[in-house]
């Protein structure tokens, strides 16, 4: 939620998915013997066998067992096959999704060490707004899981990580970004003389991560590997099946790819590069503070849309849901606040004290908003509203919220909403980067240990 207005941004996939570029952290990685075998039996009085789990690594104080490795597995391989990516050999499948898995572990225990926590109401909030973007009910959803294979506890877990993590991204990295009306004056006129500068690309990528205060020597063997990835791709191999088999990048077993990209959303040692690339194209070896990197641009398209939009001016007070506040103290306040403006207090009073974002010190004025502007949530709360008039409470992702519309109009946006959608394409650029590097500083930091058999 950026200045206050409960925007739309680019999703985080699950967990540390597609922005998020990770590299190997080989060299930290310190390997010793397990101390038992991967199914270990056991012999009691009976002489019954029971086969044990095993640890596969650890990250600071916390086990990886090799259950879990596997569990990862097979929902990789579904994946790719669903995805139409043939699997990397079965040693590199399991030293990516153990990279992964150290990586996420990592994020999680930093996150709870800091106070992050979801709870179960906003779990299961979260689920039944993914089952209505579905066109399901909350019991066919699970259905649905189930059909698939998919246990639900394990499914409402997955969603609190993801959910812990994005909060960990908005505290960390997203409320701390700002983005000036000069950076978005040189973006737009940087445009104005870029050929197809007003353009999306959609980008596939491997990269080959090169860990922090690597030595030269590993430095030049990430890089002869990315070269070797290259070579097969320009020598005819599918880019999907190499990334699968090479890339470091977490969607690298999803096909490799960043998805649709504005020049500005993309790492700004990508842009140019990008701009002159043709549907079908594949570059050099690209480096980056991440790593070395092999770009492929499979589309590229015009953005547009209307100009004339009805524009909708709306002010609010929103409680925040985070790790101080639970879903019951946030809804109850927000019903105390409710219960004041239906005995006469004015909306600016009330959320000039109780509305917990920048749009406080205005009363609440989130100025003019464009359909597409905010979450769906949020606008489908007041979309058939009368100026005036006061709807709420209404939750979404950010918490809970009142909503007052003040007045409607209806305006040609085209110079504004350029600007705005420079502005949002310039800060999650910011974002992903600065949520690349904090994500690899994070991993750095852990203490880890990967075990490996004796056989």
């Amino acid at each position: 939620m950026a200045n206050g207005r409960p925007f739309r941004w680019q999703p985080v996939a699950m967990l540390v998915a597609a922005a998020v570029f990770v590299p190997a952290h080989a060299q930290q990685v310190q390997r010793t013997p397990a101390p038992t075998p991967a199914q270990t039996p056991v012999r009691g009085t009976t002489d019954r066998e029971v086969l044990l789990d095993r640890v596969v690594a650890v990250v600071n104080d916390e086990a990886i067992t090799q259950f879990e490795l596997n569990e990862q597995r097979a929902a990789a391989l579904v994946q790719m096959r669903e995805a139409k990516v043939a699997p990397p050999a079965p040693d590199v499948l399991e030293r990516q999704l153990l990279d992964r898995l150290i990586t996420e572990r990592s994020l999680m225990q930093f996150a709870k060490e800091t106070g992050i926590r979801v709870d179960d109401t906003a779990v299961e909030r979260a689920i039944g707004r993914i089952a209505q973007d579905n066109k399901l009910s909350l019991d066919d959803f699970r259905k649905a899981l189930d059909r698939e294979g998919i246990s639900y506890p394990k499914y409402r877990e997955d969603v609190r990580r993801e959910m812990m993590v994005q909060r960990l991204r908005e505290r960390e990295v997203e409320n701390r970004i700002l983005v000036t009306d000069a950076e978005v004056d040189n973006f737009l006129a940087t445009l104005s003389v870029q050929q197809g500068g007003d353009r999306e690309f959609l980008i596939s990528h491997i990269l080959v991560g090169v860990p922090e205060q690597a030595s030269p020597d590993q430095i030049e063997q990430r890089r002869q590997k990315a070269e070797t990835a290259l070579r097969e791709i320009r020598a005819g191999a599918d880019f999907a099946q190499v990334a699968a088999a090479t890339s470091d990048a977490p969607d690298a077993l999803q096909g490799a790819s960043l998805g649709w990209r504005s020049v500005a959303r993309l790492p700004t040692i990508f842009a140019e590069i990008v701009r002159g690339m043709k549907p079908g194209d594949v570059s050099s070896v690209v480096r980056s503070p991440a790593g070395f990197h092999v770009l492929k641009l499979v589309e590229q398209r015009d953005r547009g849309g209307p100009s004339v939009v009805e524009q909708t001016r709306v002010r609010h007070i929103l409680v925040r849901v985070n790790e101080t506040t639970s879903e019951a103290e946030a809804r109850a306040r927000i019903d105390r606040v409710k219960d004041r403006l239906d005995t006469g207090a004015k909306f600016e009073d009330m959320a000039r004290i109780n509305s917990e974002d920048a749009s406080s010190a205005k009363g609440g004025d989130l100025g003019w908003v464009n359909p597409g502007d905010t979450v769906p949530d949020f606008e489908r709360a007041f979309a058939n509203v009368a100026p005036g008039e006061v709807v709420g409470p209404v939750r979404t992702p950010f918490g809970w919220h009142l909503i007052r519309v003040e007045e409607r109009r209806q305006q040609d946006v085209a110079r504004d909403r350029q600007r705005e959608q420079a502005r949002l394409a310039i800060r999650q650029r910011k974002a992903d980067e600065q949520f690349q590097d904090f994500v690899r500083q994070t991993r750095d930091r852990a203490y880890v240990e990967v075990k490996s058999d004796e056989r």
